[in-house]
């Protein structure tokens, strides 16, 4: 077994910058308007390429003009986009805009990422079955998601985000669940679970009590935190001036299962992907701001 495999979206990115983000019935003047590659599973895949995984791509694009800006980087890096289809269905799109603090609203449209079904996914059975981790997100149909970690020979790691409705036995193959704050909440309502309260350590120990195996809270400026039934650990991130946090969340992912493939254990795995996260905030936009091995990151001062 060798390799990381990420089941998920890939899109073009249509962003724009604002000087703050618009009130309900609002229109505000922005700038920008180019397209960039993008989608939560696009992302991690490059980010892990980029880190020095070998990753394959399962995922769908369309035949519009979309799809090649879509793939670019992909291609450019070394992902195998061999099990990427081509559907009638246009290439996923997400609207993006940025405010001057940093923070990002985002809009997205499927399209093809719709068609990522478990008959599509199944279609590409050998490469899950040889994979040494099989990464996921929550961009893609339940039925996909569910054969995805069927089918996985190995580690299953799941970054459910956006957080949908997948099948209990699917979720709970996650080793680890990696999650925000909030997401950490709505993971837990799926499973029966009411959050008493939003503070990390205490969501990361509900999670581990509804049955996973372990737990990766990312906090954004606050760092991360792991979570195993024996340990809790705090992982601190770099201090940063943030231009631009589109993305960041991808790159922690993305670098982690990159490190875990590596060797290092979880905690290790997330000291180096904090690192990895805080650099792609540094200038604007998600893939074109990914760090390679050469990159100089960020150090965690203290």
């Amino acid at each position: 077994m060798s390799g990381v495999v990420v089941v998920g979206s890939i899109n073009a990115d249509l962003g724009v910058r604002v000087a703050r983000h618009p009130k309900p019935g609002e229109t505000l003047l922005g700038a920008g308007g180019g397209i960039t590659p993008g989608g939560k599973g696009a992302n991690q895949a490059l980010a892990a390429s980029l880190q020095g995984a070998d990753v394959t791509m399962i995922g769908a694009v369309g035949s519009d003009p979309y799809a090649a800006p879509a793939t670019t980087l992909l291609r450019e890096s070394g992902v195998n986009l061999d099990a990427v289809d081509i559907t009638g269905e246009t290439t996923g799109l997400a609207v993006i805009a940025v405010a001057d603090d940093g923070e990002n609203t985002i809009i997205f449209v499927p399209g093809a990422n719709a068609t990522v079904t478990d008959e599509q996914v199944r279609q590409h059975a050998d490469a899950l079955r040889e994979a040494e981790i099989t990464l996921l997100q929550g961009e893609i149909p339940a039925s996909g998601f569910a054969a995805a970690t069927e089918l996985a020979g190995g580690r299953v790691v799941v970054n459910l985000a956006p957080v949908i409705d997948v099948p209990r036995d699917a979720l709970l193959k996650a080793d680890p669940i990696m999650a925000n704050e909030h997401e950490a909440g709505l993971i837990l309502e799926q499973l029966g679970v009411q959050a008493a309260t939003e503070e990390p350590r205490e969501l990361a120990t509900a999670l581990l009590e509804a049955g996973f195996t372990s737990v990766v809270l990312t906090l954004g400026a606050h760092g991360a935190l792991v979570a195993t039934p024996e340990k809790i650990m705090d992982i601190p991130t770099p201090k940063v001036q943030a231009v631009d946090t589109t993305g960041a969340g991808d790159a922690f992912a993305g670098a982690f299962v990159a490190r875990l493939l590596a060797g290092d254990d979880m905690v290790a795995a997330a000291r180096h992907a904090a690192r990895v996260g805080a650099f792609t905030t540094l200038s604007a936009g998600a893939q074109n701001s990914y760090p390679g091995l050469a990159a100089v990151l960020p150090e965690v001062q203290g």
